[in-house]
């Protein structure tokens, strides 16, 4: 009894060894590599095709599938990929994964360097410690890398000491309800680990120990890469529409790929029985990894040629029913300034469509599309304007450094125009209910409806030239008007408050419109330093 207590909790210190091993690892390759590899995501990502194979090649570089899959949810939503796009990247990361499996299965079982990594650690550890910028980087990823087998190598001696006490026949029989049980376990396991790197590890050491069999190995590894999508999707809960729309298709995705592997088991084994007689037995953790990878790779195969019907099916169950004003922000961008101010330059642009069309609806317009929430876009105007806060760079990067003060300026301009939207009761009621302001109001709507127009259809110059002109128009209306005003006073045909108000509905109309011309100018200002 005391022995099995002990091979237990060296099963258990391996397993936790290992988890903490691929976590190490993973800190240090993301910190090594993360940009390069993110900046691969969007170089390379032009099909679903060549979405997947650099899904793959950056998951199975990074360590991470979660790694790959949120830098691509950010990307969509920060306007750089579609959806479709993403789900290349997507597909490709179950592939990179796999590649932990193999990791394990040569090294770790078949070179058994448990014991050559130890001195390894103590190197990562040195590194770490006392090197600076990436050599520390590298020492946490050797530190990593070397845990990782440290660990499988008390997994595996752990296990050993149950040989006889778990066998196969004491495990769910190889029927379909029995491997439907062993995929719930796996799953159960994933769920309960957090890791389905873990979970195939500990599958390949009790296949290696003869404590189950290469079927119910199989099985238990399918639920695992069910399991693992149960966590990314659950860690979407509360997110935006892009990272539960990826969740969930990575769900679907993977009960897609689950249910084929199960029907899959069977005619593996009888090929690799005809093509490799005996393998199944001799090495049973090489067949259940490269079946590990065989499904996953099928599965791509399979579900590549539909990505666009399978996006349309996603976007149909999870619409989008949020605010797009912020939704473009990324944390995860602003370590890539350019991408980040690509991701505030959307944003901006959803302002500006909101609050132009606001201002007409305020004056009787609604055609440009009505009213905003303005409590709600003043929430995406501090955001955004917390989000660019947090951009830094200085006067040598070039086109950068003009996009980003060129958009600070356009924000400035925009929480201005929303300060003279909140002014509607004082001053724009009087524009708007007047006679004395038609051809003002007139000329002001008909402006701002050509400007929304220009800015859908992408033609920015057209946007600042015709709020100049407007500009020039409607100061030569109401630049006597402040004399007529008065004389209508002192001849008291007005009195003073409604004077008084004409006045000031002047003044809005002008600073509405001066605030218009900013946008537009500082807005173009951005674009052409971005090369659009």
């Amino acid at each position: 009894m005391f022995e099995h207590s002990e091979a237990l909790l060296q099963a258990v210190g391996g397993l936790g060894l290992f988890l903490f091993g691929i976590a190490v690892m993973t800190d240090g390759l993301r910190a090594l590599g993360a940009k390069s590899m993110r900046a691969a995501l969007m170089r390379f990502t032009r099909s679903p095709l060549s979405g997947a194979v650099t899904g793959a090649i950056t998951t199975a570089m990074l360590r991470s599938s979660s790694a790959t899959t949120v830098a691509a949810v950010g990307f969509v939503g920060a306007g750089l990929l579609t959806f479709s796009q993403s789900l290349g990247i997507i597909f490709g990361a179950n592939i990179g994964t796999t590649i932990t499996g193999w990791i394990v299965a040569l090294l770790g079982f078949k070179l058994q360097v448990g014991s050559m990594m130890l001195p390894f650690v103590l190197i990562g550890a040195i590194m770490r410690l006392f090197g600076k910028g990436r050599l520390s980087h590298v020492g946490y990823a050797i530190a990593g890398f070397a845990l990782v087998f440290v660990g499988i190598s008390f997994m595996q001696e752990g296990m050993s000491g149950f040989q006889g006490l778990i066998t196969p026949d004491q495990l769910p029989s190889d029927t379909f309800i029995g491997r439907l049980q062993l995929v719930a376990f796996g799953i159960l396991f994933t769920l309960m680990a957090q890791s389905s790197s873990a979970g195939v590890a500990m599958a390949l050491t009790a296949l290696y120990g003869g404590a189950i069999n290469f079927e119910q190995a199989a099985a238990l590894v399918i639920g695992m890469d069910v399991g693992t999508t149960v966590t990314a999707a659950l860690a979407t809960v509360g997110g935006s529409v892009n990272a539960r729309r990826t969740g969930f298709s990575h769900v679907i995705y993977n009960i897609f790929t689950g249910i084929g592997a199960l029907l899959l088991i069977t005619p593996y084994m009888a090929v690799a029985d005809a093509l490799f007689p005996g393998e199944l037995v001799q090495n049973a953790e090489i067949s259940l990894v490269a079946f590990h990878s065989t499904f996953n790779i099928i599965g791509v195969i399979i579900v590549l040629p539909f990505t666009h019907q399978f996006a349309h099916l996603i976007m149909r169950l999870i619409p989008d029913k949020m605010p797009r004003y912020t939704r473009k922000l990324d944390e995860i961008f602003l370590e890539q300034p350019s991408v980040a101010l690509t991701a505030v330059q959307n944003s901006i642009y959803t302002q500006m469509l909101a609050l132009f069309a606001h201002v007409n609806a305020i004056l009787g317009d609604n055609k440009s599309g009505g009213r905003a929430n303005l409590a709600e876009l003043q929430r995406a105007l501090d955001m955004t304007h917390a989000y660019i806060d947090r951009i830094h760079l200085d006067a040598g990067s070039g086109a950068q450094w003009k996009r980003l003060v060129a958009m600070i300026h356009t924000l400035d301009h925009l929480q201005r125009l929303h300060e003279r939207c909140e002014e509607e009761e004082e001053r724009a009621i009087t524009v708007r209910d007047s006679e004395q302001f038609t051809n003002e109001r007139i000329l002001m709507t008909d402006a701002i409806s050509k400007m929304i127009t220009a800015l859908k259809d992408k033609k920015w110059h057209e946007t600042s030239k015709c709020a100049l002109k407007t500009k020039s128009k409607l100061y030569k209306h109401v630049r006597p008007y402040r004399e007529k005003v008065m004389a209508e006073i002192a001849r008291g045909e007005i009195d003073v408050p409604k004077g008084t108000a004409y006045l000031e509905g002047v003044r809005w109309l002008k600073r509405v419109n001066w605030h218009l011309c900013r946008i537009t100018h500082h807005y173009e200002d951005a674009l052409l330093a971005a090369g659009r």
